[in-house]
């Protein structure tokens, strides 16, 4: 423990003096973008003043234009890493043109020289060349003028819908849920160089507004060397900046639609050469906040405001300030099913296997009345990351920069805890939950560009200070019940008795103990035995809350040195990384990273392969109930603990090795192809099981993982006002036991066979296209989003070979049949049934009539969900998964409604789902439980701009 704090002392000391070296000129700030200054001179060597200057990239969009000063300088600042075609004009000069590589902080320094028009010289670049980027990492680029064009539901999930509709690789969960490349949300998002590691979807923390972003590098290549932690998808954005925005400019906006959705927004950019601000605000409230585990919306209401602001400051020539604050506050209903809806009671009282039964709110035996149920949550997240960056020449840029990110993550159960009782497939138990994440730390690092040589060094040192606060209780009075009535048949199951405390008041009542000495089998799946330790937490029975607090300071440095070397037609990216961890358990690990590619100019043809070696991190959400609940006698049986990990299973880094192989290709002038072979393999791979119908979620880790699959990118930039863009992706996700860390096991499978966890999908393809037949007119774009779908494997099925993992298989009359349960034995309710689109024998389920509860396996079927075919299912080859669906999305607008030159209106019209498609996600996942997709959304869109 001492050495480790020893070496991040020391390495922020000689950060810091490093940092106190001389410097000259221009700086930078921001770890995300550079700059291009120049300077634009005649054939004599005068220089150009009032020269239009403009630099364009034609896959991200991103444009930018300005003119040469009195002396003939220019400058771009905060430009997004990329290659740009740069282009020079004046009067009585012919067109200059240049190519530009923007892939450091260093500024990159540009010399135009104009010829006069008589001499018809210009200098120019084959168009075909600026589509492909000779960079052995495969990516997206995203510009903000991409982010109005995109339809979407819900701007709370601004980000993630513009990665996930761009990039190639990513599987689309509910609630802004984003898995890169098979992992589980294995994403991590260098806002100007702060690395953010934590999950950021909806149920999580709150996501950074996409109206402070500039522009989004979308790594799902194998990382370079300063990327860490969180690495299957790395979103490397760049946000907007005031500097030398000397004339204000800034958009008001207002939308209302579908849901009572309502969203305000402003955002204000101003400054001058040497300092700038950029603020941006946003409220939204809506009907349909998070995705419901109902097409129906119920119980779905929630809010969120945030706030952010960049400020730039010039000191000197050598010296700039950078500072990013920001706040966001979100509050939100937990969806309710109709059976959460309609003060639904379970009860297996009446003699014969569990129901689900209306008994008019009443629990059976009890006094308890039974309300709708009311959950509810609210998330505060703040961040504040101040940098430094002195120029130390025109080659040298150093940054130190400091980092403050908490999360406020507040889960309230029903205020009558025992509306919170549902099916037990999904909540037998009332949480609540107050925690709290804070990421604190320093970074540095030394840029140094000359030559083939782009060469970049750094630190990371930072502190996750983990506070966990959780109270349950037990609302179910069958599941922890001291005495039975002993049934008369085999063939049925004893059941429970409510209101007894005791196993000693059993006998007077004419009852027996609830023993495994009386156990029937029908019921062992349902009922678990009388667990003396659970009785003062069972609210039925007069219990009290059991409450868990728990603490842990997780602390990490990373040390990094990388090199991108360009020698002709080859690149290469040379890397090593070391990361050390200290939380509940310590790793330390070395990690390789190399990357080569090779331009066919002839051709545009891009060559690259790339290898990556990365230590995985555990998810830090709920990362202390997960590794030592298992230890607790209280919470083990309630996290449904393995009898095989009775003791504290905390959760370690793993380690992953992965390579890619790559192809880009530029296809005449306006079409470019990228595409990427993958294959990972991970010791310790990462998922999550949630608990009861909340949204409370804890890590857990299994002994390996092999990811194998391809994804590919296919483009149109621009061609007459009309753009199109096709990303797409299969990819496996194979995981193999034991369970090796966190709570207790989610899943078995016979035989030790391997498994695919609920992230793996055969194919997705999500396509964007658009078209503005004149710049400054109308315009239309539409996606089209296609998934195979996602594994579902809580599916009933019929399997008896050794191959086959199907509990729910029996017999009806000899012949094979479903028994209409869950993985786990759990009977499926009306309601659950009708979300599947289950039906036998061609009769469909309803919310309130359910199928029999023995369907034969011949008749048993989804609407919504691909059975597999008797004797065919596989937890590996085929598993049980959500029918493919196709969603459609539509947008159109005008940018400049009345033509105006400093101020404009601008109105768009957005559906989504505009086919109204019924479509889940996925249905009883261990993490996300059962959630649709959003029903058809409309929403109008008006803003003003100055």
């Amino acid at each position: 423990m001492h050495l480790f704090h020893k070496s991040c002392l020391a390495a922020a000391v000689l950060a810091a003096s490093v940092g106190l070296s001389a410097g000259a000129t221009n700086a930078q700030s921001g770890g995300s973008s550079g700059s291009i200054n120049g300077t634009v001179l005649d054939p004599s060597g005068a220089v150009v003043a009032n020269a239009r200057i403009e630099i364009h990239n034609p896959v991200s969009e991103y444009d930018a234009k300005t003119v040469t000063d009195s002396k003939g300088n220019f400058v771009f600042p905060n430009v997004p890493f990329n290659p740009y075609h740069l282009t020079a004009a004046a009067e009585g000069f012919a067109t200059s043109a240049q190519d530009v590589q923007v892939r450091s902080v260093v500024p990159v320094a540009v010399q135009v020289n104009l010829e006069v028009t008589a001499s018809s010289t210009t200098v120019s670049v084959e168009a075909a060349g600026d589509l492909v980027e000779n960079d052995p990492t495969f990516h997206s680029d995203v510009d903000k003028e991409l982010f109005s064009r995109i339809p979407m539901g819900n701007s709370s999930s601004g980000m993630s819908t513009m990665v996930g509709a761009s990039t190639p690789g990513i599987a689309s969960d509910s609630n802004g849920q984003l898995h890169g490349l098979g992992d589980h949300a294995e994403n991590s998002i260098s806002l100007d160089g702060q690395q953010m590691t934590d999950q950021m979807s909806k149920v999580f923390s709150n996501q950074l507004p996409l109206d402070s972003i500039q522009s989004m590098e979308v790594i799902s290549g194998a990382p370079p060397a300063e990327y860490g932690g969180k690495t299957s998808v790395v979103i490397v954005a760049a946000t907007r900046s005031g500097q030398g925005v000397t004339t204000p400019h800034g958009s008001i906006t207002t939308s209302y639609g579908s849901f009572g959705s309502t969203n305000l927004s402003a955002d204000l950019a101003y400054g001058g050469k040497n300092w700038g601000n950029f603020i941006s605000l946003g409220g939204l409230n809506s009907g349909r906040f998070l995705d419901a585990p109902e097409f129906a919306v119920i119980h779905d209401k929630g809010n969120e405001q945030n706030v952010f602001d960049r400020i730039d400051l010039q000191l000197s020539t050598a010296d700039s300030i950078h500072l990013n604050v920001g706040y966001s506050r979100s509050w939100f209903q937990t969806p309710n099913s109709l059976d959460a809806q309609n003060a639904t009671a379970w009860s297996g009282l009446d003699g014969v296997l569990p129901s689900v039964e209306n008994y008019g709110g009443v629990v059976p035996g009890t006094n308890i009345t039974v309300g709708p149920t009311d959950q509810r949550s609210k998330i505060g997240t703040y961040n504040i990351a101040p940098s430094w960056t002195r120029l130390l020449s025109n080659t040298e840029v150093f940054t130190l920069g400091g980092f403050v990110r908490r999360d406020d993550y507040n889960y309230y159960p029903s205020s009558d805890p025992f509306a919170d009782l549902g099916p037990p497939s999904l909540q037998r138990q009332s949480v609540g939950q107050n925690r709290t994440l804070t990421n604190a730390g320093l970074r540095s690092d030394l840029s140094y560009v000359k030559g083939i040589n782009n060469i970049k060094a750094g630190a990371t040192y930072g502190q996750t200070f983990l506070n966990e606060n959780d109270t349950l209780g037990i609302v179910d009075p069958s599941y922890n019940a001291p005495c039975l009535t002993l049934a008369t048949s085999p063939t049925t199951p004893n059941v429970p008795v409510p209101g007894l405390t005791d196993p000693s008041q059993c006998g007077l009542a004419g009852y027996a103990p609830n023993t495994s000495a009386n156990l029937n089998a029908p019921n062992s799946n349902f009922y678990p035995l009388f667990n003396p330790t659970l009785a003062p937490y069972d609210l039925t029975r007069g219990g009290a809350l059991f409450k868990f607090n728990g603490h842990t300071d997780v602390k990490e440095l990373a040390l990094y040195l990388e090199d991108v070397i360009t020698a002709g037609h080859w690149s290469f990216n040379l890397g090593m990384r070391g990361d050390l961890y200290n939380g509940l358990t310590v790793a330390r690990q070395a990690e390789p990273r190399l990357g080569i590619s090779y331009n066919i100019k002839k051709t545009s043809t891009i060559l690259r392969a790339s290898y990556a070696r990365t230590l995985e991190s555990p998810f830090n959400e709920n990362l202390i109930l997960s590794s030592v609940g298992c230890s607790n006698a209280v919470l083990n049986p309630l996290l449904a603990c393995s009898p095989n990990a009775p003791v504290a299973n905390p959760l370690s880094p793993g380690f992953r090795n992965e390579f890619h192989v790559g192809l880009e290709q530029a296809i005449g002038h306006y079409l470019v192809f990228s595409g990427e072979w993958i294959s990972k393999y991970t010791h310790n791979g990462y998922d999550f099981s949630v608990l009861g119908n909340t949204p409370i979620t804890f890590p857990i880790e299994w002994h390996n993982a092999k990811i194998p699959g391809y994804a590919g990118r296919l483009s149109v930039p621009n061609l007459h006002g009309f753009s199109a863009q096709m990303v797409f992706s299969s990819v496996a996700a194979r995981f193999f036991q034991p369970q090796i860390g966190g709570a207790g096991a989610t899943v078995s499978t016979s035989a030790g066979l391997p498994f695919r966890i609920d992230h793996d999908e055969k194919f997705n393809e999500s396509t964007h296209v658009q078209y503005q037949p004149w710049k400054t007119g109308p315009w239309i774009g539409g996606n089209w989003r296609y998934d195979s779908g996602l594994v579902a494997g809580n599916a009933p099925c019929y399997g008896n070979q050794a191959f086959n993992d199907c509990p729910q298989s029996t017999t009806l009359n000899a012949q094979p049949a479903v028994l209409l349960q869950d993985a786990f034995g759990h009977p499926l309710s009306a309601d659950q049934e009708y979300q599947a689109g289950f039906t036998c024998a061609g009769v469909h389920a309803t919310p309130t009539s359910p199928l029999p509860s023995t369907c034969l396996a011949s008749q048993f079927g989804s609407s919504l969900i691909k059975i597999p075919a008797i004797n065919t299912e596989n937890d590996d080859h085929n598993p049980g998964r959500i029918a493919s669906r196709s969603l459609f999305d539509i947008a159109a607008g005008d940018d400049n409604l009345f033509k105006g030159d400093h101020y404009k209106w601008s109105l768009t019209l957005t559906a989504v789902n505009v086919a109204n498609k019924t479509a889940l996600y996925n249905f009883l996942s261990t993490f996300s439980g059962t959630h649709f997709a959003t029903p058809r959304a409309l929403t109008a869109e008006v803003g003003f701009h100055f």
